[in-house]
């Protein structure tokens, strides 16, 4: 429905509503005004009803008093009739017609059920009679009542009459209602054809009036109508004041205003689409498997590198749980579940997954989370790189760094082993000469073998090949071996160890027998640089969330500035019996594990080694949200 048809229905709507107002008014004022007039006639009738009353009261009187016998009875009787109010009475309901009653009451002779004074009693109503009469008279005032009297709608009206020598006593008149039925009516009908006349004027008038107002509308329509299409540069032509007018202009601002950031916006999605045929390309292109999943783990998008590394593609992996961690590698998953939960990125370094054929893969997995505009983690997103190449040629760099080593450390192991050799040489050749075993020749001869072996042994340990097996351990635990190994060494040597560890589990990824190497190798220096005995404190706490910090505090002779800077370095040692290789082989070991190892040392107040190793926080099954993702 059109604005101009509301606005044509609404304005006769209330034209409507008005000119029934004006009915409605007009007829209870025209009700009222009969009513009035009505009472008015009735009251006119009765007080000439009651002249005639009083003259025939006071005729009869004084024929009564001032008559001789010799008066004729038949004039007395002619004149009082001519003067009764019977006759007053009839000759008012001929000249009216309307008339239906008229009854003369004494309140007091009518209850006793005595004749009436006058008039008639047709129209009976006993109990209400007497008590309208009495009303009448104790309020001095006409009563009019509208009434159904033998099934005839009347007028019952109740005038009292105060005589000045008599009781007072009161007119009953009942009059049709039908005189003052048929005067509404004529008045209404007249009225309604008016109202008729003045609807459809209104009518005609309100359809023409909406449409001026509307015209403008119209023209604001079209306007809006042409800005949905992306036509900014329409203009509405209007010289109006009003608020119509203002409309106008401030759609004409707005459309000024919508074709200019229209402009911007067009930029902008050219822009945004650039960047993400971009984005995607890069994503495509890399090398690095990635994909994407929401936070119940179902995969939400996959690029080509992950179809080729996995062999899943993307309609088979997309909407569905990604299942290829190895049973080996379940309990993997706890490690970074929780960091990335609570919106750090986590970095596993090397892993082991499951292709679609069932075949294993070693992959490093990086994994972070994706946040919405309002901070809120919606997804994540984890990037997987092949490291079968990449493990390839580390193992033949770690080669090649061996063989590097071993060609560095040639040159040491021949003039280690050749000082023990040429004694045992010189030995040999004494013993040849005099023909005799010298004991004492004999034990420093083996003390120089054992020495060769000792070098030669930790020597194989750079050069031999070693499997390594990762696995998630406490370093609590790790650490407790070892120091229920050396227990009994350092209390032979007046040594007490004291551990401060955290009550939190610390895990770290790593290969067990290693660390308990590392750290058999760092608590035997310790130890040897207490000959006098003392304490050994091992410190390993909770707080630091990303890295476990294990330290070893002890109370010996401290290492100067100048032997500090040469730890490490092969057959660097100032131990009786030592060779050097005990702290690289530690050193190398450490950096396996993807940590430092740092020595702070002062001449006499002991040393300070720190090793420190990467974390992996332990989340329980009902904090794992992310289980499945990666």
């Amino acid at each position: 429905m059109s604005i101009k048809i509301k606005l044509s229905l609404i304005m006769t709507v209330f034209a409507v509503t008005l000119l029934t107002i004006n009915i409605v008014l007009s007829f209870f004022t025209t009700r009222d005004n009969l009513r009035k007039d009505s009472e008015a006639n009735m009251i006119l009738i009765a007080k000439q009803i009651a002249v005639a009353v009083e003259q025939s009261r006071s005729v009869y009187e004084h024929i009564k008093n001032g008559t001789g016998p010799g008066i004729d009875r038949k004039f007395i009787e002619d004149t009082l009739s001519m003067t009764s109010p019977e006759l007053i009475t009839q000759e008012s309901m001929q000249a009216n017609s309307d008339l239906l009653e008229i009854t003369g009451i004494n309140p007091s002779i009518f209850e006793s059920g005595q004749t009436l004074m006058f008039g008639t009693y047709r129209y009976k109503n006993d109990t209400l009679v007497a008590e309208r009469a009495h009303k009448a008279l104790q309020q001095n005032t006409p009563l009019l009542f509208e009434t159904k009297i033998e099934g005839q709608r009347v007028v019952d009206s109740f005038i009292p009459i105060q005589p000045l020598y008599q009781k007072p006593y009161v007119i009953r008149i009942i009059s049709s209602y039908e005189p003052i039925s048929s005067a509404i009516s004529k008045h209404m009908w007249s009225q309604l054809s008016i109202s008729l006349v003045l609807l459809q004027i209104v009518i005609f008038s309100s359809y023409i009036l909406a449409g001026e107002l509307i015209r403008p509308l119209q023209e604001i329509l079209i306007k809006v109508g042409r800005l949905t299409t992306g036509d900014f540069d329409t203009r509405i032509q209007t010289n109006r004041k009003d608020e119509l007018g203002q409309l106008v202009r401030q759609i004409d601002t707005m459309a000024d205003s919508m074709g200019h950031y229209m402009t911007v916006l067009k930029q902008k999605n050219e822009e945004n689409r650039q960047m993400k045929e971009h984005l995607e390309s890069i994503i495509n292109q890399t090398a690095d498997a990635i994909h994407v999943t929401d936070l119940d783990g179902s995969i939400l998008r996959v690029n080509s590198a992950f179809e080729e590394l996995f062999g899943w593609t993307s309609e088979e992996i997309v909407g569905s749980r990604l299942e290829f961690i190895p049973p080996s590698k379940a309990d993997e998953q706890a490690g970074w579940s929780k960091e990335v939960g609570q919106g750090r990125p986590f970095v596993l370094t090397e892993t082991v997954r499951l292709r679609k054929d069932g075949t294993e893969v070693h992959v490093s997995i990086s994994e972070s989370p994706v946040y919405d505009e309002d901070g809120l983690i919606v997804a994540f997103i984890s990037i997987s790189r092949d490291m079968t190449e990449h493990n390839k040629m580390e193992e033949l760099l770690r080669r090649s760094e061996k063989l590097t080593t071993v060609g560095q450390l040639a040159a040491g192991v021949a003039h280690e082993i050749r000082n023990p050799l040429t004694t045992l040489r010189g030995f040999l050749q004494m013993q040849q000469r005099t023909k005799m075993i010298n004991q004492m020749h004999t034990d420093i001869m083996l003390s120089e073998l054992d020495r060769i072996n000792l070098i030669v042994s930790e020597f194989l340990i750079l050069a031999k090949p070693q499997a390594v097996q990762y696995e998630t351990k406490d370093v609590r635990f790790t650490l407790g071996d070892v120091i229920s190994l050396l227990d009994s060494e350092a209390h032979l040597h007046n040594i007490e160890f004291k551990a401060h560890f955290s009550s939190a589990p610390i895990l770290v990824h790593c290969e067990e027998n290693q660390l308990k190497q590392v750290f058999i190798n760092v608590l035997k220096n310790a130890m040897e640089a207490m000959p006098n005995g003392g304490t050994i404190t091992l410190c390993l706490d909770g707080e630091n969330e990303r890295e476990a910090v294990i330290q070893v505090i002890d109370e010996g002779e401290g290492i100067s500035k100048e032997r500090l800077d040469k730890l490490g370095e092969p057959f660097y040692t100032n131990k009786e019996k030592g060779t050097g290789l005990g702290l690289m082989v530690t050193q190398r070991i450490i950096e396996g594990h993807k940590g430092n190892m740092s020595i702070d040392s002062e001449v006499g107040k002991g040393t300070v080694v720190t090793i420190t190793l990467p974390r992996v926080v332990e989340v329980s099954r009902s904090e794992d949200s992310t289980a499945g993702r990666v």
